[in-house]
């Protein structure tokens, strides 16, 4: 389980996204995010870089959580 923060996640439609990123690394990872914090859990086998350079494909920031 890793966390990260993804400070421009805003609403429903970056969760989305943000799924969608982590499945196209892992398409057995689980992905938790709150919109007030900012805050994204991904489980996954997939190392946690390669999650983050997913997201940032994604258009997203990605900080350590």
């Amino acid at each position: 389980m890793t966390v990260f923060r993804v400070p421009d996640m805003h609403c429903d439609g970056c969760i989305r996204s943000l799924n969608s990123a982590a499945k196209d690394v892992d398409p057995h990872a689980t992905l938790q995010a709150d919109l007030q914090t900012r805050l994204v859990t991904v489980t996954t086998t997939a190392p946690a870089d390669a999650v983050a350079e997913a997201f940032r494909e994604a258009g997203f920031t990605v900080e350590a959580g």
